[in-house]
């Protein structure tokens, strides 16, 4: 016989003749299968697991696997009807009501249907994960004593070290919390810094998911303009004044969606302004780790030039490993960690300890810095070849600014274009890409559209994406210069 090496095949084949078992009848052994199919043991074993998920097989230690018995029939579905007026209900007494919309997170974290480009993803390609080294780490930690263990409350002590000495400055380990991943931190420290009802001012554009935590917890965001040199100062302090607010988030490194890089003379005006309305900026250092590598030196994270306690810092490993890999930090200065400490206590608990563990024993292992300088080299090569597509075939899209870091560019669309017409357009071309509109607080200044260059396994399918973008263009601009245009 033939022999079948996928799992997937072996369940399929092995799913179609469950009907000749009666319930609770016996399959052949696993020793049969090996030998019928001509397969190792593990994908037979892979394969009768993945029946049993399905509930069509039962597995007994010592006994075999058995058809399993047919399911008693559900009960009827019941009227969740009242739920609509629960939910709705429960924010009438809050000055400002709490929203849970997903969508401007979800665009990024779905996976686009078979055969488009994925111009939209949030992520680096699998391609351009280190999983040889996580999963070598995860493996190593897994043999560490105690590792399955209770971890402390705030992190292990060399984790936190390690990203204390990430920060800089005068940060310690003693002033850093291990959480799991950026968002999970970020809902911290909004949860920890402003009441429900109250302003909290965000950059604009700025990134969705912080967006939904904000209205989620019953925040109001209020935008403050950002331009290539980041967040304006002199509207920053307008904002302070003109909402009372206590918060300011922000991502001064690579910004998300603009790209843009907090100037040095902007670093301690945005620190004294702050200082001066008595409030926190959040810092969302989020892609520190992938510097494109024509960078050159990065700035210091704005925690480490901050004696006074004014700046919660929110680090992570995850966009340089993988979406699985939710380890972050928090770093804050003064009373206000033990109340970061308390909610995410309350919240979570801990980071798994496994996870802790496997991630002091992948920064601490030669592959980390040869992972990180070939993720450099890689994201530049990806971005100048994204931005030269775009420049000679879709030059009507305005590219204000070109990042030095981070995994994506920031297009304005010409005067007029619908971005969701645009979007819907390119997903018929076979291209997935991200609308500008949830990244904006209020309403924008115009169209735009967010391509990311990471989540694709190369320049080939980065130069195809654009020959389908352009395709889409034609469609919604009707331009008809462009349409005689071809790209092969």
């Amino acid at each position: 016989m033939q022999q079948r090496s996928s799992v997937g095949e072996l369940a399929e084949q092995l799913r179609k003749e469950l009907d000749r078992y009666s319930p609770g009848g016996k399959l052949p052994s696993s020793r049969a299968l090996v030998e019928r199919f001509r397969v190792s043991p593990v994908t037979v074993s892979r394969a009768l697991a993945q029946l049993a998920a399905e509930g069509l097989v039962v597995t007994r230690p010592g006994a075999g696997v058995f058809r399993a018995r047919p399911r008693t029939p559900e009960p009827p579905a019941g009227d969740t009807s009242w739920q609509e007026v629960a939910l709705s209900a429960d924010g009438t007494a809050d000055r400002v009501p709490r929203t849970v919309d997903a969508s401007g997170v979800t665009v990024s974290l779905a996976a686009p249907p078979p055969g488009v480009l994925e111009f939209n993803g949030g992520y680096p390609h699998p391609c351009l994960q280190p999983e040889r080294a996580m999963a070598a780490a995860l493996a190593r930690a897994g043999r560490r004593p105690g590792a399955w263990g209770r971890p402390p409350l705030e992190g292990l002590p060399e984790l936190r070290e390690w990203f204390a000495r990430g920060i800089g400055g005068a940060v310690t380990a003693a002033e850093v919390l291990i959480a799991a991943g950026g968002q999970a931190a970020l809902a911290t420290a909004l949860r920890a810094l402003a009441p429900p009802g109250a302003p909290v001012l965000v950059e604009s554009p700025t990134y969705p998911g912080m967006l939904a935590l904000a209205r989620a917890a019953g925040l109001r965001p209020v935008p403050v303009p950002v331009d290539p040199d980041g967040v304006r100062p002199d509207l920053l302090a307008d904002a302070f004044h003109a909402t009372g607010a206590r918060v300011f988030v922000c991502q001064p490194l690579f910004q998300n969606p603009t790209g843009a890089v907090l100037s040095p003379a902007r670093r301690a005006e945005v620190l004294r302004i702050a200082r001066e309305a008595g409030a926190f900026v959040v810092e969302d250092d989020f892609v520190r780790r992938l510097v494109h590598a024509d960078a050159g030196p990065l700035p210091r994270p704005l925690a480490a030039d901050d004696p006074d306690g004014v700046v919660v810092h929110v680090g992570s490993l995850t966009k340089a490993t993988s979406p699985s890999f939710r380890v972050s930090a928090l770093a804050a200065h003064g009373p206000v960690l033990e109340r970061l400490r308390a909610i995410q206590v309350v919240d979570s608990f801990f980071v798994p300890r496994p996870l802790q563990e496997a991630a002091l024993e992948l920064v601490g292992s030669p592959a980390w810095p040869r992972h990180l300088r070939a993720l450099s080299a890689e994201l530049k090569a990806r971005r100048d070849a994204m931005t030269g597509a775009l420049a000679r075939q879709l030059p009507e899209l305005a590219l204000p600014h070109v990042p030095s870091g981070g995994y994506h560019l920031w297009l304005r669309l010409p005067e007029g274009a619908d971005e969701g017409a645009l979007t819907a357009a390119a997903l018929r071309a076979g291209v997935a890409l991200t609308p500008g509109r949830p990244y904006f607080s209020a309403e924008p200044p115009a169209g735009h559209v967010r391509l990311s260059f990471a989540a694709v396994t190369g320049t080939g399918e980065i130069a195809e994406g654009v020959r389908r973008l352009r395709a889409a263009v034609d469609e919604v601009l009707g331009n008809p210069l462009a349409r005689r245009r071809t790209f092969l």
